[in-house]
């Protein structure tokens, strides 16, 4: 393999409910990002680069192991005390990295779960990110609107008191919690939905959490806390081939940007948190400038589905969204069949090996297990990363296709091939209640053509009989083999 031997270092910067038309350089006129920018001028701008789920979970799950997570039973959206979901010892893109000989780390959201069965939150923590390919981790659990509200380094919950022990519970309440339910008048920020449990931070979350005290963290600081771990990250790995996962938690509720981002916009904590999110992905830059590892590092700046506008806290997000369109052209959302729900930013920058411009190739991130053990030289066994196709030359730029096809999840399935878009036939609502996105339920099967209808405005099924039938059956193919790579 021509990269193999220069090992160049690899950092994903994961945004959180980013979507397709927030950043500048996808169009936006509302928020300033110069920094995403940045990377897309001097890197490749997918148009269509794909999460591979609507959801939080699940799309983690699928870009870590390489298989789409609607394979599985228990990969939707987890609650804070969740096992893991991902079995310790399984191929994953961090334990391929490892096995190359790469220092690997992920800081910032998880949600992937962790431990085995009921959570001892007050010792070592384990299965964790450290048994399933990562030599360092540094998460919250969950998100921030789920308990526990504490910072997991390594297994164990940083800065805890042992004589104030942590209790969570995500079924009865616990005893002498206060919460924002019975208690608003103690919120400063209140729920539009749901988000009405323990109170920290005077923010009520979903869940029940007692104790550790000492460990909460505070909103404001997150993005400098998650920040500051990745960019030590890079500073003391420096000299020897790393790979870092930087998840962030920007602009997913609740949207509590530090003072310094606040009405840097006029969208509201929205706008404002996006800000924020593009000066972490600015300084994780910013880093390896300084430390002259920019020609040796692959970045990958993503999202892990499409955005929300209203996702459970009255911070007028909705009242201040003006014209802003964070689905850009696209039709959807978070949670959503159309192509707003997966269809997300996706920027490859690698100074002198990927040259700038935009690529209108189909990648997804659950293809990043196969590409990256392409870029090492490695093989994956049969039974590694089932979906995962090697898309390596699409990344790089060096060809102009990508995937021949793609499995689009939300609450159901669809499948794009080409520039045809079909989502199967679906019961449910048309809409989400909380958030009002269009969820892409029909009854009837939807045809789309995404070179003339990117938005999904007219479904031509009708007239194209035979073309759903062809879709149909290779959906119904890819979920029966169990893989989908040739």
């Amino acid at each position: 393999m021509l990269f193999a031997s220069t090992s160049p270092n690899i950092v994903i910067i994961y945004f959180d409910d980013l979507g397709y038309g927030d950043p500048g350089c996808y169009g936006s006129k509302h928020i300033a990002t110069p920094n995403i920018d940045r990377i897309a001028s001097e890197g490749l701008r997918f148009t269509s680069g794909y999460a591979p789920s609507a959801t939080c979970t699940p799309s983690r799950y699928a870009m870590m192991t390489g298989e789409y997570a609607w394979r599985q039973k228990g990969t939707g959206v987890l609650p804070g005390n969740a096992a893991l979901i991902i079995k310790p010892g399984r191929t994953t893109m961090a334990s391929i990295m490892q096995k190359a000989g790469y220092r690997t780390c992920v800081v910032g959201k998880w949600h992937l779960g962790l431990g085995e069965g009921s959570i001892d939150w007050n010792g070592g923590i384990k299965p964790g990110p450290n048994a399933v390919g990562f030599d360092e981790s540094f998460i919250m659990a969950a998100t921030g609107d789920r308990v526990p509200c504490v910072f997991v380094r390594d297994g164990r919950v940083v800065g805890l008191d042992p004589k104030d022990p942590i209790e969570v519970s995500y079924g009865k309440p616990i005893p002498g919690v206060l919460t924002g339910k019975d208690h608003p008048e103690l919120l400063r920020m209140k729920p539009s939905h749901g988000h009405d449990n323990s109170i920290v931070n005077g923010i009520s979350r979903i869940g029940f959490m007692k104790g550790g005290t000492s460990a909460l963290w505070k909103d404001e600081d997150m993005a400098d806390t998650f920040t500051g771990e990745a960019v030590k990250f890079i500073e003391r790995s420096k000299d020897k081939p790393f790979f870092l996962y930087f998840a962030l938690h920007d602009p997913h509720v609740p949207r509590v940007p530090h003072p310094r981002f606040v009405g840097k916009t006029n969208l509201g904590p929205r706008g404002d948190a996006i800000v924020q999110g593009d000066w972490a992905a600015g300084e994780i830059i910013k880093t390896l400038d300084t430390l002259k590892l920019s020609d040796n590092t692959l970045v990958i700046l993503s999202s892990d589905n499409g955005p929300v506008v209203d996702d459970g806290y009255q911070d007028d997000a909705v009242k201040r969204l003006g014209d802003h369109t964070p689905w850009g052209p696209l039709r959807g959302g978070k949670y959503s069949k159309f192509e707003a729900g997966t269809r997300v930013p996706f920027i490859v920058r690698w100074p002198g090996h990927v040259k700038p411009g935009t690529s209108e190739a189909v990648v997804c991130q659950v293809d990043f297990c196969a590409s990256f053990a392409s870029l090492t030289g490695q093989s994956l066994a049969q039974q590694d990363a089932p979906d995962s196709f090697n898309v390596l030359p699409a990344l790089l730029g060096e060809s102009k296709t990508g995937r021949d096809h793609l499995i689009e999840h939300a609450s159901g399935l669809a499948i794009r091939q080409g520039h045809w878009k079909y989502i199967e036939p679906s019961k449910g609502p048309k809409k989400s209640d909380p958030t009002n996105t269009e969820l892409g339920n029909d009854a009837q099967p939807q045809l789309y053509d995404l070179d003339t209808d990117i938005g999904e405005k007219t479904n031509i099924a009708a007239q194209h009989a035979d073309v759903v039938t062809k879709l149909q059956a290779m959906l119904d193919k890819v979920r029966a083999e169990g893989r989908s790579p040739p």
